[in-house]
């Protein structure tokens, strides 16, 4: 589709090619000297060019092939200019650098490695490619003329409404009527309970409608933004619907017939964002009556908003099983036999491809239609785009791509560079922009702005889907929608290319991608054959845990790019380098950057971020004045930041900054006049004075959002008292971290931050106080960790509510005793955690109970009851480590009902008889309370303590009705009881059980189906007391997706045949031996077992064999299995037709095993370990034997002599590898320079 590529990148191309040629810095260092006719031509014939762009836009769209030719003709000639402009503008830059003294730093050494650029030699060569540049504009000019386009200007953004078809045909009526049921209800509630328009306004009635009381405008949509809403469709839908009008002017007529009248308005499919017009004709809606509402559809988060009084409702995307049915109704409508049962079998497949589109599911089910072979399907199926001519979905699709305005609309194209369903960083992709120059420029706006802004209105219209957001708001991932990744690689072309899967020859290369995403190795003769074809300039480059072959040798070759992502930085020539703008070397293993880096004056992000080895940054970098963004978050071993570091006054992003000593290093005062948000830790704060804080104006760094500040083991007091003074930052930083500070007190400007969400104090060991946190209003997320004296929690006046706190974790507190420091609670009803959902407590051994709650009165159809209940909102707790910890609260008394309670996990709280959640309040003590789960009692020392048995009671005990039905916890999903005496009560949310260890455990909660008709996961270990399973357990075995039971408990399921209930589709399925409490031996499940064959299980995924000792081999065919783990099989020789499904294999304690075999293209992580009779490995194809392996791992394997070769060659790609030493065979020295992650184990 030329025509959308042609809209998308050449307008905004020569715009941009425009401005460069218009910038200051050219004719301010003279670089253009001797050109300077030539570069008042050229500023003088762009904007000619641009003034008929649009309409030779409309002329290429309607296939008029010269017009088409021609636009793609201005697009190379444009790229071409935005290359020369990039050197002259480079040129510039260097010279403002060297008149600054940047060569007088370095020795000769390092200026070797600079670029000659001879002044003469660098006019003579620049001119003739302005003049050749120039004659190909003038050839185009001249063609423009010839073609007789007209002067058009730029619509900022089409207003055009879609046009939609608003009829449904009969045979999908059902499917769309059950498909949408439930969301009809909820729209359908609303329409009748909430008001849509205020009280004065048309609002939605609880009466219904009739049809002489209502008018029906779903079909207003294909109007031009200069009509949009036209009075006259209004008036004709009211007379349709015998509305009584009088009036002159149209608008005057629909008000007549709307006054005083109950209406219901529906409009469907509103794109136009005009809110002016909309609150016109608002103005006439307000003469209806009580009860009247206005119903809209529309993609556009934005439209919703200013046309919505109520909160918009948000439709999901289409259930698989009607996207099935509609896929079905289509492709098999017009045969007239029964459709064949394999093509039914791939409906399943066709429907993952639509991600949820009916629009997709009909046209796919249309092109299917005429296909009547399982080739014929599975060749649709393996197209990589299902947007294409034939089947009509990429022209609709398009209608949205084209409201967009052109800096929008090439945005987004540029993703389609990104594999499909890849997860985006937001803040990299916005970064990727700036380096192409994609973010029109404005004055007095930061382009980073502007790219927020684009992605936000790219979300709200829906081009961007699964936005992921952190605990600040902020967008930090997204992913795009199949669909709308193919409109945006139509409108690329090839420009756009990302290879993630590895390439089977030269051929399969992309050689026209300018925008190249890898997530695969690129080798040596792939890379040749691409240098060799001259292929066009590569301006982005991504390399995502990907290796090329020669990246020293790539480099000559990347002259033109503009954004690399590289783990190879070590190999990198700046010199070739000059238009980068984006350089990401993040998790590589660089020791430190080449001075010569500092020559990219052009560069805009430095990502160093998790660089585990780099310990300095180079010297001169106060030369590199574009740069905005540096990341150096992640370096542990960078020791300081350069000298003069200060002079980056552009830098907006400094995620660490190391303080070092000494003159050659910068002090904390080069941040004074950087204007840094996002977020900054501040490292070895011990180096660092009050004069050095104070000196940084953290205060007056508004746009800051998270700041770290680290101490190393130091214990100056006074000295950490008066830098924490003098680092307060403004008062609307959202968190604050502290690390190893001596200091005794927290700073005094802590309570200022009303802005804080997140706070966060680790290894403070000096402090033992806090202040009244709960002033805190925005504060969400407390972290508190290894304060070794902190006696009391919260101080500073008696106790008040945390009105937003949704996270508290407490950590490794020793001296933790009692959470107030005062008792009484401000106000008799007060709930001290409103909004508190996960509690994590660890290691407080000195911690006696939770804070103390005041009565609540519960008003839930059972009057008069008493609860209490610090933590109403919680969601999950986890209690490790406590050991004087015996009772809920300060008083006795029990937590209070747990109604949103979904995990829960209590372990090594010796001390703890019950667990008692009661509905009421009981004085008796725990005893009789309701309990949930508890750990250790029986491991403690003390003897009376070591008799008591926990009980674990899901259901409330009230001595007014022992018969309720009242579920105590609706909405528990994860339960872990450790060494516990009782469980019973109903859990119809719960989706994970583990029971370990339990061995006096004889009972688990039973009732009818229901009670376990949530659970997915189930896990009971070692629990002899359990006989059996209850009969509404056994019913929910089947439909697990992972059990691991006690083999006593699987006699009843456990059959070696096809596809048993035990082993259903998506099952992992362990047996495990059972574990005699009394004499401490092994219970062998199967003690006499030598053979085990597996076959037709096609549903099996993970199988585990342990301590198995007769059993001699395993073999069989399992052709879905992805996980193998065999243990303690002392009898085991051989382990043979490993299946090409296996992912992961593991193997240890196996004295006798000789040999395993199979083809394992799939294996991704292999370890075996204790074998040491194993003497061979799976073998094969060198291109398809362990090519997917990452993970390597053997040791205490001396009868393997030497891998495989298919293996050896694998060994310089694995993330990680562990072997014995005699496997090496003096590759040790060659490895040891490659590799991030090596261990060496001796074999004894």
């Amino acid at each position: 589709m030329a025509e959308v590529l042609a809209t998308m990148v050449v307008g905004p191309l020569v715009s941009m090619v425009k401005e460069k040629a218009s910038s200051h810095l050219l004719d301010r260092y003279k670089v253009m000297e001797g050109m300077e006719e030539q570069h008042k031509l050229l500023k003088r014939k762009l904007p000619a060019v641009l003034d008929v762009i649009t309409d030779a836009e409309e002329q290429a769209a309607k296939n008029r092939e010269g017009a088409k030719a021609w636009l793609e003709e201005l697009r190379t000639v444009a790229y071409k200019a935005n290359d020369v402009l990039d050197e002259f503008k480079y040129k510039a830059l260097r010279r403002k650098a060297k008149a600054e003294g940047h060569y007088k730093e370095f020795g000769m050494d390092v200026i070797k490695l600079f670029p000659s650029h001879n002044r003469f030699v660098f006019r003579h060569r620049m001119a003739n490619k302005l003049r050749m540049i120039l004659q190909e504009i003038d050839v185009l000019i001249a063609e423009m003329n010839t073609f007789r386009f007209e002067f058009k200007p730029q619509p900022p953004m089409s207003m055009k409404w879609r046009r939609t078809d608003p009829n449904m045909p009969d045979n999908y009526v059902n499917i769309a009527s059950d498909s949408r049921a439930k969301e009809k209800k909820e729209i359908v509630d609303a329409l009748l309970g909430r008001g849509q328009c205020g009280s004065h306004s048309p609002s939605y009635s609880r009466n219904g409608w009739d049809g002489q009381d209502h008018i029906s405008a779903a079909c207003l949509q294909g109007l031009r933004h200069s009509e949009a809403l036209r009075g006259s469709d209004l008036v004709k839908e009211a007379k349709k619907n015998g509305y009584q009008m009088t009036g002159g002017s149209t608008m005057e007529m629909f008000k007549s017939a709307v006054s005083g009248k109950k209406y219901l308005l529906v409009l469907d499919d509103v794109w136009n964002r005009e809110a002016s017009k909309w609150d016109k004709l608002r103005s006439y809606l307000h003469h209806g009556a009580h009860g009247s509402s206005v119903l809209t559809t529309t993609c556009d988060e934005e439209i919703a908003r200013f046309m919505g009084t109520i909160e918009a409702h948000k439709i999901k995307h289409l259930e698989q099983s009607y996207i099935e049915k509609i896929i079905e109704k289509e492709a098999f409508s017009v045969q007239a036999q029964k459709p064949d049962d394999q093509l039914l079998s791939m409906v399943g497949d066709v429907a993952k491809r639509c991600s949820g589109s009916p629009l997709a599911a009909t046209a796919l089910g249309s092109v299917l239609r005429t296909k009547n072979t399982v080739q014929e399907w599975e060749a649709v199926l393996n197209r990589s785009t299902i947007c294409d001519d034939e089947n009509g979905i990429l022209p609709v699709l398009k209608l949205s791509y084209n409201c967009l305005p052109p800096h929008m609309r090439q945005c987004f194209a540029f993703c389609a560079m990104f594999p499909k369903d890849h997860e985006i960083d937001v803040e990299m992709l916005i970064r990727l922009w700036m380096a192409n120059s994609l973010i029109p420029e404005q004055k007095r706006v930061c382009p980073e702005d502007i790219g927020k802004q684009i992605c936000n209105e790219l979300t709200q219209r829906s081009f961007f889907q699964e936005v992921q957001q952190d605990k600040f708001y902020r967008q930090i991932t997204c992913k795009i929608h199949d669909l709308m990744h193919d409109v945006a690689q139509d409108s690329m072309g090839k420009e756009c290319a990302a290879i993630d899967t590895k390439l089977s020859q030269s051929e399969d290369f992309p050689y026209s991608a300018r925008h190249l995403f890898l997530s695969v190795d690129i080798e040596e003769n792939v890379l040749n054959a691409s240098i060799e074809k001259g292929s066009p300039a590569i301006q982005t480059l991504i390399c995502d845990r990907s290796k090329i072959a020669d990246v020293q040798k790539l480099s000559k070759y990347l002259r033109p790019v503009r954004a690399l992502k590289t783990w190879q930085g070590r190999f990198l020539k700046p010199k070739y380098l000059h238009h980068l703008r984006y350089l990401d070397l993040s998790r590589s293993n660089i020791v430190a950057l080449p001075e010569d880096i500092t020559i990219l004056y052009h560069l805009q992000t430095l990502n160093l971020s998790y660089c585990a080895r780099l310990q300095q940054l180079p010297k001169a970098m106060k030369y590199m004045t574009a740069l905005r963004h540096l990341y150096t978050h992640g370096c542990p071993k960078l020791t300081s930041m350069p000298p003069n570091l200060g002079h980056l006054t552009s830098l907006q992003t400094l995620t660490c900054f190391v303080l070092g000593t000494g003159s050659s290093c910068s002090n904390m005062e080069a941040l004074k006049n950087m204007d840094l948000g996002g977020q900054l830790e501040l490292r070895k704060l011990e180096n660092a004075t009050g004069a050095d804080a104070t000196a940084a104006k953290l205060w007056d760094k508004k746009r800051l959002e998270e700041l770290t500040l680290r101490w190393s083991d130091d214990n100056d007091k006074e000295a950490h008292k008066e830098v924490l003074e003098g680092l307060r930052p403004h008062d609307g930083l959202k968190a604050l971290r502290m690390y190893c500070c001596s200091s005794s007190g927290i700073p005094t400007w802590m309570l200022e931050l009303q802005g804080m969400v997140e706070l966060e104090l680790e290894d403070c060991q000096n402090l033992k106080k806090l202040p009244a946190l709960w002033q805190l209003p925005s504060l969400q997320f407390l972290h508190l960790s290894n304060l070794q004296n902190l006696h009391c929690l919260f101080s500073g006046g008696a106790p008040s509510k945390f009105q937003k706190l949704k996270m508290m974790s407490l950590k490794n507190m020793p001296n933790f005793e009692i959470w107030w420091d005062r008792n009484e609670v401000q106000g008799e009803e007060q709930i001290l955690f409103p909004e508190v959902e996960n509690l994590r407590i660890v290691l407080c051994k000195k911690l006696l109970a939770l804070p103390k709650a005041s009565v609540i009165k519960k008003s839930s159809g059972r009057d008069g009851v008493e609860c209490r209940s610090p933590f109403p909102a919680l969601k999950g707790m986890c209690l490790s480590g406590l050991d004087k910890f015996h009772r809920w609260e300060a008083v006795q008394g029990s937590l209070g009902e747990q109604t949103s309670l979904k995990t829960l996990l209590v372990e090594e709280c010796k001390s703890l008889k019950s667990i008692a959640f009661g509905e009421q309040q009981d004085t008796t003590g725990l005893e009789t309370s309701s309990s949930l789960i508890a750990a250790g009692s029986s491991s403690s020392s003390n003897e009376d303590e070591s008799t008591v048995s926990t009980a674990v009671v899901l259901k409330p005990v009230s001595s007014s009705s022992a018969s309720s039905n009242h579920c105590f916890f609706p909405c528990l999903e994860f339960l872990e009881i450790y060494d516990c005496g009782g469980l019973s009560g109903e859990v119809p949310s719960l989706e994970q059980l583990n029971v370990w260890s339990c061995e006096s455990l004889e009972s688990l909660p039973n009732g009818p189906h229901q009670v376990y008709s949530s659970l997915r996961v189930l896990s009971i270990i070692h629990c002899p007391g359990i006989k059996q399973l209850l009969s509404s357990l056994q019913q929910c075995l089947g439909h697990l997706e992972k059990k691991n039971l006690d083999p006593h408990l699987l006699q009843e399921q456990v059959e070696l045949d096809s596809k048993p209930e035990s082993m259903s589709d998506g099952a992992s399925t362990s047996v495990v031996p059972k574990q005699s409490s009394s004499t401490g031996s092994n219970h062998c499940f199967f003690p006499c077992l030598q053979s085990l064959e597996i076959w037709s299980c096609g549903g099996l995924k993970t199988l585990k064999i342990g301590q198995c000792g007769s059993l001699v081999s395993v073999s069989g065919e399992v052709p879905s299995l992805e996980k193998l783990e065999i243990k303690w099989c002392d009898g085991l020789t051989e382990v043979a037709n490993l299946p090409p499904s296996i992912k992961t294999l593991n193997i240890a304690y196996c004295g006798s095993l000789v040999s395993l075999s199979g083809e394992v293209p799939s294996l991704e992580e292999l370890n075996v370990w204790s074998c040491p009779s194993l003497e061979s490995l799976p073998n094969g194809p060198a291109h398809q034997a362990y090519s997917s392996l990452r993970v390597l791992s053997i040791t205490q394997c001396p009868g393997i002599k030497q891998l495989p070769p298919s293996l050896q060659q694998r060994l310089d790609h694995l993330e990680e590898k562990t072997l014995d030493p005699h496997l090496l065979q003096g590759r040790i020295a060659a490895l040891m320079s490659k590799l991030e992650c090596f261990r060496l184990r001796s074999e004894d």
